[in-house]
């Protein structure tokens, strides 16, 4: 039998174990939004890595302590792998099949909030790792984990803890918390993410609601005037209205535009899986479709708050309003300059009024898609899913890598177990464990031929 024949083996052999251990780590909250159980799963997933003989220190920050664990490999190549051990909330609970702290399995899946974001990726990692040294000895290479608790809020002390930290976290290369495959059951390879800029504008124009009949053509409405504001960040066009918004837009480059041709139609599907009946500035498909999605900075109302919304009716005139609005970044915008930009506006536009409270933001990072790293990546997913994955150069969603992009200067990849029904975020959360296996395997591959590198 070949070495990998053995790995394969192991990981066969081991795999009810290995999701066993992913369910005790599921089975434990970790709320970020709810500050629930943060330092138990931070404590847990030390004593996962301190059980593979990895020295382990949990490291306090303003918010949830960073999990740090390193060991020494056959080389002295360093890989630094991020994960993160919050999830989301679970609710509504009502729309859940199980308990979502109760993993269950069901139709070859394992279901639980925070078993695909990202506890699955983090453990099967581990269970990689496991094989490794379970044929060998030893590690490949030296791995260095860092495992924060507040990526689900925006990792709001995770580049201070880096910048802080560099000569700790140095390495050649890093692998990101996800990944995975597509509708086609095809593996991709993600080079980078936008950045994102999350707000929460509000109004009060009175100290106490008011009957709608006694001010309503009097009194001001925080209603209407909440709306009138956000009307005014983005026309009809989409164009949003921030004085020099796009004034540090980077474009796609030629690189760019071939990468994105050469992915998929996306249009049908997302249309039957989203239930959409068109797209916005007459968009039908191809790679116009593709480039918008990711190559075009946004600015989304994620949900507004003010006066009655019961059953029935109330005839009130609402003294506060709210909304949660994100802006979505792209290279080169920050964080500091779109809220700049905000103020700006809503001052200029008459509404100084309008509180802007800053929820959290992250710069947008890309790596190199011709990094030699990245070609070590693709090529390695191979033997697994039966063709190499295919690149995608930036995608729509937002993450804490430009500390170690820019920062730390890693090429930062990414692989994972996920795939488009996954419902991270949402009810019903599940992990493939077909997926979980083949991340496994790709993962031993991968560290193997790292560890073999020549610096």
């Amino acid at each position: 039998m070949t070495d990998f024949s053995k790995i394969d083996q192991y990981l066969e052999e081991n795999l009810d174990q290995s999701i066993a251990e992913l369910s005790r780590l599921v089975a434990q909250p970790s709320v970020g939004a709810q500050n629930w159980g943060l330092k138990e799963c931070g404590e847990l997933v030390a004593d996962m890595l301190r059980q593979r003989n990895f020295e382990v220190r949990i490291m306090p920050t303003p918010g949830a302590p960073v999990v740090f664990a390193e060991r020494a490999g056959r080389s002295q190549n360093t890989l630094l792998i991020y994960n993160h051990y919050d999830v989301q909330p679970p609710e509504p609970l009502e729309l859940w099949d199980s308990p979502p702290f109760e993993p269950a399995i069901r139709d070859g899946k394992l279901y639980g909030r925070g078993v695909s974001d990202d506890k699955g990726q983090f453990v099967a990692r581990l269970f990689a790792i496991d094989a490794l040294l379970q044929v060998y000895g030893e590690l490949p290479c030296r791995i260095k984990f860092i495992i924060e608790g507040e990526e689900e809020t925006s990792s709001e002390n995770l580049f201070d803890f880096v910048v802080q930290n560099q000569e700790l976290l140095a390495a050649e290369a890093c692998l990101w918390e996800f990944g995975g495959v597509d509708h086609r059951e095809v593996p991709m390879q993600y080079l980078g993410m936008r950045g994102i800029c999350y707000v929460e504008l509000s109004v009060e124009t009175a100290s106490t609601d008011a009957h709608s009949g006694l001010g309503g053509s009097i009194f001001p409405n925080a209603a209407w005037r909440l709306v009138w504001a956000l009307n005014s960040l983005k026309g009809t066009d989409e164009h949003i209205r921030l004085p020099g918004f796009y004034d540090s837009v980077r474009p796609p480059s030629a690189r760019d535009i071939e990468l994105m041709k050469a992915l998929p139609e996306v249009a049908d599907e997302y249309k039957t899986r989203y239930g959409l009946s068109h797209f916005l500035k007459g968009l039908t498909g191809g790679v116009e479709l593709n480039l918008a999605e990711v190559f075009e900075p946004t600015c989304t109302i994620c949900g507004l708050t003010s006066g009655y919304q019961g059953p029935g009716s109330k005839t009130v005139l609402p003294a506060r309003a709210s909304a949660k609005v994100d802006f979505r970044l792209v290279p080169d915008q920050t964080p500091e300059q779109v809220l700049k930009q905000l103020r700006q506006h809503l001052d200029q536009e008459g509404f100084s009024d309008i509180q802007i409270t800053y929820l959290g933001g992250e710069a947008p990072a890309r790596t190199d898609p011709d990094d030699p790293f990245v070609a070590l990546t693709v090529r390695t997913a191979a033997p697994i899913y039966g063709q190499p994955m295919q690149l995608v150069p930036m995608v729509g969603g937002s993450g804490p890598s430009y500390p170690f992009i820019h920062n730390l200067k890693l090429p930062v990849v990414t692989a994972g177990a996920g795939y488009p029904g996954t419902l991270a975020h949402a009810p019903n959360e599940n992990l493939r464990l077909d997926l979980y296996l083949k991340h496994a395997q790709h993962m031993t591959r991968l560290l193997q031929e790292f560890g073999a590198v020549n610096p």
